[in-house]
């Protein structure tokens, strides 16, 4: 277990609820001052996109922040670099497609994280049944792979996906892209509680969730919540690291008015 899930888990058994926040890198010349600024405002993890010209499942504001990223010359071993100085002081998770890690090749890719310091990896369009060898080489180079379990995943599929996730278990909250939501709805929380009956790896609700109440609804049923496009949104805004870190400060805020007294 590597710091990553070490490090929910122990906030977790001690009453608190999670949050772990998302950025685009290179969405903005300061995109490493707004990550820091999420850690001071109480983020647990925090996770950066590599920017990718042809996404999956990411919605109109983050293909934006990718887009930018990308003209202005961003690449996944630029992303990289600049992690590995950036000495945030709290577990850092890439999220990006296959083919970049592909790309790269599945133990270059590897290496190249886990010497950068960086703890996990989150890659939505790689299947468990398919990620045996990245698996294999993330492990030896101390990365924990994040599995993503949908609402429609039949019970024994995820079952065995989330007992296979490390770090957390990534429970989307609903079907579609990435995106504010005005409501996060009944299938996010649904999804954690099934996940909760069949591990102890934390559970925490992404997709559509944007808002303190949204993350007090979740986190109601789940460990926390994964917030991203709502952070994205306000840096393609310019509201730069005071703006940023103000927000994640009102969801850290939110999330600690549910810790029970004296935890």
């Amino acid at each position: 277990m590597s710091c990553l899930e070490a490090r929910l888990r122990e906030r977790r058994d001690l009453g608190a609820k999670l949050l772990v926040c998302y950025l685009t890198a290179g969405a903005s010349p300061d995109w490493l001052e707004v990550a820091r600024a999420v850690v001071q405002a109480g983020a647990d993890a925090i996770e950066i996109g590599i920017p990718f010209s042809d996404p999956m499942m990411d919605g109109p504001v983050i293909q934006e922040a990718s887009r930018r990223a990308l003209l202005a010359g961003f690449t996944p071993l630029s992303v990289i670099a600049e992690l590995s100085s950036a000495d945030l002081g709290i577990p850092v998770v890439v999220m990006s497609y296959y083919n970049i890690f592909f790309k790269a090749g599945l133990e270059r890719m590897a290496d190249q994280l886990g010497q950068a310091g960086i703890e996990g990896a989150i890659i939505p369009d790689l299947p468990i049944d398919e990620a045996g060898n990245w698996r294999q080489v993330a492990s030896q180079a101390g990365i924990e792979t994040v599995f993503l379990v949908a609402p429609p995943t039949p019970v024994s599929r995820m079952t065995e996906i989330a007992r296979a996730s490390q770090g957390f278990v990534y429970c989307v909250g609903l079907m579609g892209v990435t995106g504010e939501r005005l409501g996060t709805g009944a299938r996010g929380m649904d999804v954690a509680a099934r996940v909760k009956a069949v591990t102890d790896t934390p559970a925490l609700v992404g997709i559509g969730v944007s808002s303190p109440e949204q993350v007090v609804e979740v986190a109601g049923v789940a460990d926390g919540a994964v917030v991203g496009s709502a952070l994205v949104r306000r840096v393609l805004d310019g509201e730069g690291p005071t703006g940023v870190g103000r927000f994640v400060a009102e969801l850290r805020s939110a999330l600690d008015a549910m810790q029970p007294a004296g935890a």
